[in-house]
């Protein structure tokens, strides 16, 4: 974990029934850097998830593998904020990390499944000994790209479901995917809920339209509001505002009638008017 990894551990140890071991990354030197901070924690054959994502893929087909690694992937209109990985008769041969100019549309998802995760590190320590960076940091694909050169089998499985949330569009995105496979229908009082909705158990929401397409987190309060599409996080308030399209981070304040906003955590945003405010122009 890096920059406020004590959210990410509260929240799988608040959900989460297994035991997780956490490790801190003090440097935001990439990826390739981050899993070298595991190291002592594992051992043999090794999944690497990365979190910014919702994916479905045949996970049951590890068990079977013939080949020293495994490389998730998805066809996708626009590789260019990902990797695509290069196949020669299903052998991956070469993987290129945000490509200007892609050679195809086969998405690396940030999945990978390694058989030997020492020598993953062994290859982890020679990228960054050689210096080896994308954009000025490790990536994952440049050390993966390094095992291969060595000899290493890595092959593709296809991910079912790909919902990524790398930008703010992308993660309004996601989010209406989960909220259309949910079966709950919340209400709120003096209030119109529109579904697809999730209203956390501990929120409070009055006279307001909610929905379609909302995900309101525990203590958020809502009052007089319009809010459609959009994610509004733990402990935020929205008051007499309206909302399209909108990520509203922890604690965070709304006032007033923004059209779109994307408001991180603690921050008190007012955008009412002067006059709303008491005051008056001379």
């Amino acid at each position: 974990t890096g920059f406020l990894g004590e959210q990410i551990e509260e929240y799988v140890r608040d959900n989460y029934h297994f035991d997780a071991a956490f490790v801190k990354q003090h440097q935001p030197l990439g990826q390739s850097h981050a899993i070298l901070q595991a190291r002592e924690q594992v051992s043999g054959p090794s999944l690497i998830v990365f979190p910014d994502m919702v994916f479905e893929a045949p996970l049951d087909r590890l068990a079977t593998l013939e080949a020293d690694g495994a490389i998730f992937v998805k066809e996708v209109d626009d590789p260019r904020r990902f990797g695509i990985v290069m196949l020669d008769n299903g052998r991956a041969t070469r993987l290129i990390e945000k490509p200007q100019a892609p050679e195809n549309n086969l998405a690396i998802m940030g999945v990978y499944f390694v058989r030997d995760v020492q020598w993953l590190f062994q290859a982890i320590d020679r990228q960054m000994a050689e210096g080896i960076q994308t954009k000025g940091e490790y990536y994952l694909a440049d050390a993966v790209q390094l095992m291969i050169d060595d000899g290493a089998l890595f092959t593709t499985l296809p991910a079912t479901v790909w919902e990524d949330c790398g930008t703010p569009d992308a993660l309004l995105q996601t989010n209406r995917f989960l909220l259309a496979r949910s079966e709950t229908c919340p209400s709120a009082t003096d209030s119109v809920v529109i579904p697809p909705v999730f209203i956390a158990d501990s929120a409070r929401v009055s006279g307001s339209v909610i929905g379609p397409d909302v995900s309101i987190g525990d203590n958020v309060v809502v009052e007089n509001a319009i809010v459609r599409d959009s994610i509004v996080d733990a402990g935020a308030t929205i008051e007499s505002a309206m909302l399209t399209r909108s990520i509203v981070g922890r604690d965070a304040i709304v006032r007033g009638e923004p059209l779109r906003v994307n408001v991180g955590d603690s921050s008190d945003i007012d955008l009412r008017s002067d006059r709303e405010n008491g005051a008056s122009r001379g």
